[in-house]
């Protein structure tokens, strides 16, 4: 039996159940075993359950003595994390489980993401759907798969069983902080054929590491250099020096995480090693005094080769170009709100094999900035002569003048915290905009306990948050 190394913290039910989910492995397309396991725990309370093609999961619970009539409160969270991890971590996210531990102030995942987003929610929503004594009303707990990329299984959730029209969105990481409103969003994918053949001369292996990265939506405003685009200034630099054939170039394997790190080889003509670490170190001292990237290190290697089957120097050109080109990062902040991003986008996923892959997540909170963005990237792929293909859209979530559930949320917040909670809008996605469409009239709000670096292998969940956060939780259902 697998050791318990959350045993002993509070609320205990709820972190035995977030250590039992740690323990199967769900990334992002990988959420059928944990899509089962809420399937199981359904069965063996006797609970109405439906499972689709996709593998999203809605429970149904009645309510508890004396709230048996009162309308049913939707409780929702996903089920994928962001699978991340250190270069040096062993673990096989696709086939294995986290290992979760504490320091009595945080939970964290050796080398690894946590996945306390969304793992927490789902975790919340099991303890108190298995304790009898916890007063609620009718429960319609909805487990959707493959938020992280696109809120894929939001998008295809059929929402008609639901009748609940008050939603608890579990999936923010401040607590103190109710989101009521957030950014819509799409991904963008570039393709671009490249020709390759054999090119000789000595072969050098750059590096871009050591940066912060983070969320892509929640993290974009916090001046934080992307590697992706890093990377396309390196080889701009190299360039201007010499003629430049690549032969390989990849990094960031998720759209919705600001890349920490990308590496590129090539054939270097013209130039030595040193020529090129003066561009690095130059480099790395910009990036280090434009961005909050302290840690940043840009350097090149040597490698053991003369030669290599890399893409000809006109296509590499074309590559450097694009990464340059290509717009990142905040593009707008609202007017309406001080300091919340409007629009960005975010250049995560870049591979290059017999054609350079790149994948954006473009977010905005107005439609027309979305379009508009998009149809700059549909632009740029005409004139680098890419392929260029859009996916995952999700609308925004617009801010409701009267909302019930809000003001309770608020004046049972200030009853129990003796504080005001923040209410904001977020320029991150979340599942409430698309069933906010699928449920007309639907009442949300989006909270959740404290977590840190989220997407990341620093990722912490705090202990008491967790606690304050449940206890929180557990007086609005007795209110609503």
């Amino acid at each position: 039996m697998s050791e318990n190394h959350l045993s002993g913290l509070e609320p205990a039910s709820v972190f035995s159940y977030f250590e039992a989910l740690c323990r199967i492995p769900h990334g992002s397309g990988n959420t059928g075993a944990i899509s089962d396991y809420l399937v199981s725990f359904a069965r063996e309370r006797n609970l109405r359950h439906l499972q689709d093609e996709k593998g999203n999961v809605i429970i149904f619970q009645p309510g508890t003595a004396g709230y048996e009539n009162h309308p049913p409160v939707i409780l929702q969270g996903h089920m994928d994390m962001v699978c991340e991890k250190d270069p040096q971590s062993p673990i096989d996210m696709e086939h294995q489980g986290l290992e979760v531990r504490h320091d009595g102030e945080v939970v964290f995942a050796e080398g690894t993401t946590l996945g306390g987003d969304d793992g927490i929610a789902l975790a919340y929503v099991l303890a108190l759907m298995d304790d009898p004594d916890i007063p609620h009303p009718p429960l319609e707990a909805v487990f959707t798969v493959d938020e992280e990329v696109g809120m894929l299984g939001a998008d295809a959730l059929d929402a008609s069983p639901l009748s609940g029209r008050t939603l608890i969105n579990l999936d923010s990481e401040d607590e103190g902080v109710f989101t009521v409103s957030c950014a819509g969003g799409t991904r963008v994918d570039l393709t671009l054929p490249v020709q390759r053949r054999a090119v000789y001369g000595p072969c050098v292996l750059l590096k871009v590491d050591g940066l912060e990265g983070g969320h892509s939506g929640a993290e974009i405003h916090r001046n934080r250099a992307n590697a992706n685009k890093v990377m396309g200034l390196f080889l701009s630099r190299i360039q201007e020096l010499m003629p430049v054939c690549i032969t390989s170039l990849s990094d960031g394997s998720k759209d919705n995480a600001i890349p920490r790190s990308c590496q590129a080889k090539l054939v270097a003509m013209g130039i030595g090693l040193e020529r090129i670490n003066d561009v690095a170190r130059n480099l790395q001292e910009e990036i280090r005094r434009e961005y909050d990237e302290p840690d940043a290190r840009i350097e090149a290697f040597d490698l053991d080769a003369l030669g290599g089957n890399a893409v000809v120097s006109e296509d590499s050109a074309k590559i450097i170009g694009l990464l340059c080109g290509l717009p990142n990062g905040v593009q707008a902040l609202s007017t309406k709100i001080p300091g919340l991003v409007q629009t960005s986008l975010n250049l995560g996923i870049l591979r290059l094999n017999d054609a350079l892959e790149l994948t954006v997540s473009v977010r905005s909170s107005v439609e027309e900035e979305k379009e508009a963005l998009v149809r700059k990237l549909s632009e740029l792929s005409d004139f680098y002569g890419a392929s260029f293909s859009r996916r995952g859209d999700y609308p925004a979530w617009e801010y409701r003048d009267e909302s019930p559930l809000r003001d309770l949320c608020i004046a049972v917040y200030r009853e129990m915290y003796g504080s005001e909670p923040e209410v904001l809008a977020i320029h991150a996605g979340l599942e409430c905009g698309l069933l906010s469409r699928k449920l007309p009239g639907l009442d949300c709000i989006s909270f959740g306990p404290q977590m840190h670096d989220i997407h990341t292998s620093r990722e912490t969940l705090e202990i008491r948050s967790v606690e304050r956060v449940w206890r929180f939780l557990r007086m609005v259902l007795e209110r609503l």
